[in-house]
């Protein structure tokens, strides 16, 4: 830990990031929501993402508790390293933010259930981020290898969550509506936790179960605009009507309903009342921004530079999923590059000081359970890097912002939350 002149902010901080992340959890947010058990059927359970392994335990307990534990069954996917105890739902663990094996293993699997249904069945898909690599069954003529390396070029082309889902829907056997259309003609009911801008079904894990606005053309000039070369099966298929994803009005989304039991603007206002009650004016920015982490954090910091020089106590937030365009061969994810470049542009100025984190517990990263959730920025940050001999500027423009941040102990790190309505960000200035 930094020394005990961040203490209180730190604590304030962290308080802040645990209530936003803390109010989306499943266990909270998903009971409310859940549907009874059909008469003379089953409820048949699916999932994907990375709080889904709290989401099936929540559900098991509903409906165990409930003395309905015998009509249930099913089987979810997490991220390595999030997956937890249950007594009847199975969990499989697989790759994030690049798909492995088990991400085919388990998206296969999730199809074969769905198709299982039977007429008095109703399949439950239980949905948060981190679906769309979680869950990777290529459409025929594409290999698992080509649909891998080109989530990699995706990643580091700096290609916003949403166009890198329009890509990945329409090569895929169980994204954009096409789960939906497996369980047809059986009654289909998701509980979503979100985690993209907007909160839009068809973005959210890619839209496994919801009509796609996007098409196969979209897909194509996705990859133009980021200049991607993708392998010449993937373009075979992106020219390939049959690959194209389910529209409004298809008859096989007739049975199929869609609840959001979470999304990310509740976590900022819940942290949003804890900064207001300790008297910090709550400048709302939205839950839905975009962009370079480090642009963003620039902009952010002349915010709170002008809030100190007009002598107002204010708690700046955000939400959103920005994004890192990799140049370097650092290690790092956009909340730790957000503070990065906020701790440059705030420059050890007094009485600011910020926290940005993925409401997952993990930020970038090697995709492990371990991985940094983000980082806090105080006024003697690039003080205390400097006397550990680390070069702020040097390590932003290498990527290398966990590299930075370790050293002096500003990384947060809390492990998986269970949970995932993206990031959290804010800027504490009091004068």
């Amino acid at each position: 830990m930094a020394d005990g002149t961040n203490g209180s902010v730190r604590r304030t901080l962290s308080a802040l990031f645990e209530a936003a992340y803390t109010t989306a959890h499943p266990s909270t947010c998903l009971p409310p929501h859940l549907p009874r058990v059909p008469d003379g059927g089953r409820i048949i359970i699916i999932g994907a993402g990375k709080g889904s392994a709290a989401m099936a335990v929540a559900a098991e307990d509903h409906y165990v508790t409930s003395g309905q534990a015998a009509k249930i069954s099913g089987m979810i996917s997490t991220r390595h390293g999030f997956g937890l105890p249950t007594k009847i739902i199975e969990i499989l663990e697989a790759g994030h933010p690049v798909p492995d094996a088990n991400s085919v293993t388990s998206a296969q699997r999730a199809i074969a259930l769905a198709k299982s249904a039977g007429p008095n069945d109703l399949v439950l898909c239980l949905l948060s981020g981190g679906a769309s690599a979680i869950w990777a069954a290529p459409v025929d003529g594409v290999s698992f290898e080509a649909k891998q390396a080109l989530t990699k070029q995706l990643l580091k082309s700096g290609a916003p969550i949403s166009e890198m889902n329009c890509v990945r829907k329409h090569i895929s056997q169980i994204k954009g509506g096409k789960l939906a259309a497996a369980v047809y003609p059986a009654r289909l009911l998701t509980l979503a936790i979100s985690d993209v801008p907007g909160d839009n079904p068809d973005e959210i894990g890619s839209g496994p179960t919801v009509a796609d606005r996007s098409t196969l053309a979209d897909a194509r000039a996705v990859l133009a605009k980021w200049k991607i070369t993708p392998a010449p099966e993937i373009a075979k298929a992106l020219s390939d009507p049959q690959n194209e994803t389910l529209k409004a009005g298809d008859p096989k989304l007739a049975n199929s309903s869609y609840e959001i039991v979470a999304a990310p603007r509740a976590s900022i206002e819940a942290a949003g009342r804890i900064a207001s009650d300790l008297g910090y004016r709550v400048v709302f920015l939205g839950d839905d921004l975009e962009g370079e982490a480090r642009e963003v954090a620039r902009k952010h910091a002349e915010m709170a530079l002008d809030a100190k020089r007009k002598g107002e106590k204010v708690a700046i937030m955000s939400g959103g999923e920005l994004t890192v365009t990799v140049r370097g061969n650092g290690s790092g994810g956009p909340n730790q590059e957000y503070a990065l470049g906020l701790a440059l542009a705030l420059d050890g100025t007094p009485g600011i000081a910020g926290l940005a984190g993925d409401t997952d517990g993990i930020d970038g990263g090697g995709g492990n359970a371990g991985d940094p959730a983000g980082a806090m920025v105080f006024s003697d940050t690039l003080q205390r890097a400097a006397a550990a001999n680390l070069n702020a500027a040097r390590m932003l423009e290498n990527n290398d912002s966990t590299g930075f941040f370790r050293p002096i102990d500003d990384l947060i790190l809390c492990g998986p939350t269970q949970t995932n309505v993206n990031d959290f960000r804010v800027i504490l200035v009091d004068p």
